[in-house]
C-alpha cells in the first residue's frame, strides 16, 4: 500500500537551551518537550510511591509476610512484561529478606490469562499464605473469589484497565484503577511491582528492619535492567517517568550491571552490550523470552532471568533462541494463509474497517504477532483467532491509533450479551474469547462497532516524520547525538526523516534485504542504506530517484563506526 508522508508540526516556542542541536531541539519539541527538566533521567525524577492507591495495604500485607515468614506464591503472566516482573518480585523481596517465595506462570494453553480459577486450584498445592499477582489480576474477579475461600490472602499488582467490578483481592496496586491519583497511567507491570519493592523498601526502613536483621539495604537501582526490558516490551508509552526508568536500566546494562539472562539474551542476538538502545530490548531480547511463553513454557523465561550463572543463562537463552527461530517457522506459514485470505478480501469492493481472521490451523502462541503484522500492513484493527478448547477460540486484537480496542470489545460485550465469552487488555492490544460458532456474529458486530470509532481517514496509511535533512546535518555526529538522546519508543518515537534521494546503486543482501547507495540530489556525498525485508522486484528497470523515509544508525564493525540509513519507507518516482 503507498503511505502518505506527514511531517510532525513544530511548537512555534519552547524553552529548550540553545546548545542542543537545532535537529534535536526540533525532534524534542515536536515531541511535546518544552522545558530542559523533562529531559532530566536522573532517578531523582521519579513520582513518588505514595500516590499509588492501594499501596499501603500492599505494602503492610508484605511487611507482616516477611515478618512471619508466610510462604509468598508470585502469579506471573507469560510474556516478558510478566517474566521480568515476576523475577524482579523474586529478586526484589529476597533482598529484602522473604525466605518462602515461589512463583508459578500459567500455561497459556492449559489455563489462559491471569489468575483463573483453574490457576487457583494449581497454587493452592502449594499452600501459600499470599497470592502476589503481577502483570495480572485486575479482571481475576472468579479467581480470587476462590483464593479467598480457600484462605489464601490476594495481592494483586497489575496495570491493564479494570472492569466494572474489581476483584475482591486483600489489596490491589494498578496505576489505572478509579481513585488513583498516581500521575503516571502508562506503567508496565513490572513498573508496577518496581513501585511496590520502593514502598516496602521505605517502610521496613522506617521500622529498622534492615538493621534488625542485620541484612544491606538493597538498592533498588540494581534491579532496573528488569524494570527497563519489560517496559519497552510491553510497548507501554514512554511518558517521562518510563523513560526515567528504561533511561536508568539501559545505563546499568551498558556498563555490565545486569542479570545474567540479559547479557546471555544479547549475546545471542548479536548485540553489542556497550552500545544497545531501547530498541534492542524491544525487538531481540523481548521476541527470545516471549517465544517461550508463546510455544511452551515462560517458566524457561523466568528461571533464565533469575540464574547468576552465566553459562547456565547462556545455555537457556540458546535454548529460547531455539524455541524464537521456531516460532519464526510458524508465523511464516500462519501469515502465508492470511496473505491468501486477504488476496480475496482485496476481490471484494471494498475492505472492511476491521479484520477478524481465524484459521482452524493457526498456533494460539502466535495469532498476536499475525495480527500485528496485517494491523501494519493493512492499517486497521485486526483480531486474529485461533482454536482454543471446548468449542470456543481465542482472538488476539492489534490496533490503529484513535482506535481504543478494549472499549470496542467493552462496547460489544454490553451491546450483544454473552457474545463475548471474556477479554481484556489496553487501547492498542487486546485478548477475547469466543464461541467457535460465533464467529461470523462477532465478525459483523465488530465491524458495525468500529463504524462508531472510526472514519475512511482513520484508514490512511501515514508515516509521520520529522522532516528532511540537509547535507550538512547528515553526519555520523548527529545520529550519535540521536542515539544517546533516547530511549526512543511507544509514545516518544524515534525521529523519522523524510528525502528525495538518487540511487546510485543497489542490490539484494542476505535474500531479503535492500542494499543501496544514495546521494542527495546536487550532492557527490553517498550514503550507505538498507531496507530490511524488502526487494526491488516490484520497481520499474531503471530507477534513478526514491523518496525514502529514513532512521539515522550506526553501523559498527570491527571497531569502526560509519553512518548508515535504516530505510522504513522506499517509493521509486522514475
Amino acid at each position: 500500500m503507498t503511505k502518505t508522508i506527514v511531517r510532525r508540526k513544530v511548537p512555534d516556542s519552547n524553552n529548550l537551551s540553545d546548545s542542543y542541536h537545532p535537529v534535536l531541539r526540533q525532534i524534542y519539541t515536536a515531541r511535546n518537550i518544552l522545558h530542559t527538566s523533562e529531559l532530566d533521567y536522573s532517578l531523582k525524577g521519579l513520582l513518588p510511591f505514595q500516590g499509588l492507591h492501594g499501596m499501603d495495604q500492599a505494602v503492610s500485607m508484605l511487611v507482616e509476610a516477611l515478618d512471619k515468614h508466610k510462604r509468598i506464591l508470585i502469579v506471573a503472566d507469560y510474556d516478558v512484561d510478566g517474566a521480568t516482573s515476576c523475577a524482579l518480585a523474586m529478586r526484589g523481596l529476597a533482598l529484602m529478606g522473604a525466605t518462602n517465595l515461589h512463583y508459578v506462570v500459567p500455561d497459556r494453553f492449559e489455563f489462559g490469562y491471569g489468575l483463573s480459577p483453574e490457576i487457583v486450584e494449581v497454587a493452592a498445592q502449594q499452600q501459600p499464605d499470599i497470592l502476589l499477582t503481577v502483570d495480572n489480576g485486575i479482571s481475576s474477579i472468579d479467581g480470587v473469589r476462590l483464593a479467598r475461600a480457600k484462605g489464601i490472602d490476594v495481592l494483586i499488582t497489575d496495570h491493564h484497565l479494570p472492569g466494572a467490578q474489581l476483584p475482591d483481592a486483600n489489596a490491589i496496586v494498578n496505576p489505572n484503577q478509579d481513585g488513583d491519583t498516581f500521575a503516571s497511567k502508562c506503567l508496565a507491570g513490572v513498573g508496577v511491582m518496581f513501585y511496590l519493592l520502593a514502598g516496602l523498601r521505605a517502610t521496613l526502613r522506617e521500622r529498622g528492619w534492615f538493621n534488625k536483621k542485620n541484612i544491606a539495604e538493597p538498592n533498588l537501582a540494581d534491579l532496573l535492567d528488569l524494570v527497563a526490558l519489560g517496559t519497552i516490551a510491553d510497548v507501554v508509552p514512554l511518558d517521562h517517568n518510563n523513560r526515567i526508568l528504561v533511561a536508568q536500566g539501559l545505563q546499568r546494562i551498558r556498563r555490565g550491571k545486569c542479570v545474567a539472562g540479559i547479557k546471555a539474551l544479547l549475546q545471542v542476538a548479536n548485540r553489542t552490550i556497550t552500545s544497545i538502545k531501547a530498541s534492542d530490548l524491544g525487538f531481540s531480547v523481548g521476541p527470545r523470552l516471549n517465544a517461550a511463553g508463546r510455544l511452551t513454557d515462560m517458566g524457561l523465561g523466568i528461571e533464565c532471568l533469575l540464574s547468576d550463572d552465566p553459562q547456565q543463562a547462556l545455555d537457556m537463552a540458546v535454548t529460547l533462541n531455539d524455541i524464537n527461530k521456531q516460532r519464526r517457522e510458524i508465523q511464516k506459514d500462519m501469515q502465508a494463509l492470511a496473505d491468501i485470505e486477504m488476496l480475496a478480501l482485496e476481490a471484494g469492493p471494498d475492505l472492511p474497517f476491521g479484520l477478524c481472521l481465524y484459521n482452524k490451523e493457526w498456533h494460539q502462541g502466535v495469532i498476536g504477532i499475525l495480527a500485528s503484522k496485517i494491523k501494519d500492513k493493512w492499517c486497521r484493527p485486526v483480531i486474529a483467532f485461533a482454536k482454543d478448547s471446548n468449542g470456543m477460540i481465542k482472538g488476539s486484537a492489534r490496533s490503529i491509533v484513535n482506535v481504543h480496542i478494549k472499549d470496542v470489545l467493552d462496547s460489544i460485550a454490553t451491546r450483544e450479551p454473552g457474545l463475548i465469552d471474556k477479554f481484556g487488555g489496553h487501547a492498542m492490544a487486546a485478548g477475547l474469547t469466543i464461541n467457535e460458532n460465533d464467529f461470523i456474529r462477532f465478525k459483523s458486530a465488530f465491524e458495525t462497532e468500529l463504524q462508531n470509532y472510526m472514519t475512511a481517514e482513520d484508514l490512511e496509511d501515514v508515516l509521520i516524520t520529522d522532516g528532511d535533512l540537509t547535507a550538512k546535518d547528515i553526519k555520523l555526529s548527529l545520529a550519535e547525538l540521536i542515539h544517546q538522546a533516547g530511549p526512543w519508543g511507544q509514545g516518544f518515537p524515534e525521529p523519522l526523516f523524510d528525502g528525495v534521494f538518487e540511487v546510485a546503486n543497489r542490490r539484494i543482501v542476505g535474500q531479503h534485504h535492500l542494499k543501496m547507495t544514495l546521494t542527495l540530489p546536487g550532492s557527490q556525498h553517498k550514503y550507505d542504506a538498507i531496507a530490511f525485508f524488502t526487494d526491488d522486484e516490484t520497481w520499474p528497470a531503471q530507477v534513478d530517484t526514491v523518496q525514502l523515509v529514513y532512521r539515522l544508525d550506526i553501523n559498527e564493525y570491527q571497531g569502526r563506526k560509519k553512518l548508515q540509513f535504516i530505510v522504513d519507507y522506499v517509493e521509486p518516482m522514475s
